[in-house]
């Protein structure tokens, strides 16, 4: 089981990404306040939960949770200030979304920039840690799925509603053959034999 909170503030905020290391399509962050006395078992880490398990936990999460946010931050933005500034953009609007104040934050990861002098931790496997971060992991990877997959009508050759811009073979092979899109990330090593630019 999960622990519920890691501070001894009444309003502490779990925040968490997901789509990183994708190739396309936005990197996603979710915010998640969870009340007193929360429980829930099947509750962790999205990455070790099936999808299908993830689609029955969102709709808990959200029942259940005092406030919840996520954000999206696209492509070009990515490219201009790099994957982990935007990550860090990506959970910074998605408290800002939040309809109430957090006096606390906790940060999947090592690497956070202060949002409106809250105090923070970062918290290394935090979404393995906490539930606040698990369930923001869990709200922010499936957004991020939704959106993946609404993209993929767009551009099906390149199977997002599958492998969601993550770099699989397939993935890689679309894009040797047809090229990058809208949706790509332009600053990101999208085939291995792509030299590295000198920036």
């Amino acid at each position: 089981m999960l622990k519920l909170q890691y501070s001894d503030f009444t309003l502490e905020c779990g925040t968490d990404e997901a789509g990183r290391g994708c190739l396309a399509g936005p990197v996603t962050a979710a915010a998640v306040i969870l009340p007193e006395h929360f429980e829930n078992v099947l509750l962790n880490d999205s990455k070790m939960l099936s999808e299908k398990k993830r689609n029955i936990l969102k709709p808990i999460i959200e029942q259940n949770a005092v406030t919840f946010g996520f954000a999206h931050i696209h492509p070009t933005k990515i490219d201009s200030i790099n994957i982990l500034n935007a990550s860090i953009l990506a959970m910074h609007q998605s408290i800002e979304s939040l309809k109430i104040k957090p006096e606390f934050i906790i940060v999947d990861g090592n690497k956070f920039k202060p949002f409106e002098n809250i105090p923070y931790e970062t918290i290394v496997k935090g979404d393995s840690k906490f539930l606040s971060i698990a369930a923001a992991s869990i709200l922010a990877k499936t957004y991020r799925d939704v959106y993946m997959e609404t993209i993929h009508e767009e551009f099906p050759m390149y199977n997002w509603k599958q492998n969601k811009g993550y770099p699989t073979k397939e993935h890689r092979e679309a894009i040797r053959k047809y090229g990058p899109t809208k949706y790509h990330r332009k600053s990101f090593r999208l085939l291995p034999e792509q030299l590295k630019m000198e920036l």
